[in-house]
């Protein structure tokens, strides 16, 4: 089964919290979290699934076992297979995020804009205009 393009987000944050180093699954887990701003928690069967899921893919694959505490660590690491799928979905979200930002800079004046600095507001770039009443009570 091949890996589907684009990838989705959780799969995007796994492949990228191996990317550095060889990780068991409540480090996998915690560390998905951390790169996604704490929007995304995975349980445990979902990152396993998707582990089983990724290393039938090739894209991962087992490193090595430890028992701590009496519980058995699997850890995982990433493939050349999976390094190639995670830099080439890196430019990709990389040229989309640069064309979404050329066309928001290049936008008409008086179009609704998100200011990054609102969390999410609206606004307006440019003063705004308001009507005033004349005295015979209509609008100047």
């Amino acid at each position: 089964m091949a890996t589907p393009t684009p990838l989705r987000e959780p799969t995007f944050l796994i492949l990228t919290a191996l990317a550095r180093e060889s990780m068991h699954g409540y480090g996998i887990i915690s560390d998905v979290a951390a790169l996604s701003g704490g929007r995304l928690a995975l349980r445990p069967g979902t990152l396993y699934g998707a582990l089983d899921r990724l290393t039938d893919e090739g894209l991962v694959e087992r490193d090595r076992e430890e028992v701590v505490e009496g519980r058995l660590r699997r850890y995982y690491r990433l493939t050349e297979a999976g390094r190639s799928v995670l830099v080439a979905e890196t430019e990709r979200l990389r040229r989309n995020v640069e064309a979404a930002t050329q066309r928001l800079r290049a936008r008409p004046a008086g179009i609704l804009a998100v200011d990054p600095t609102s969390r999410g507001r609206l606004t307006l770039p440019g003063p705004i205009a308001h009507p005033t009443l004349r005295p015979t009570g209509g609008l100047a």
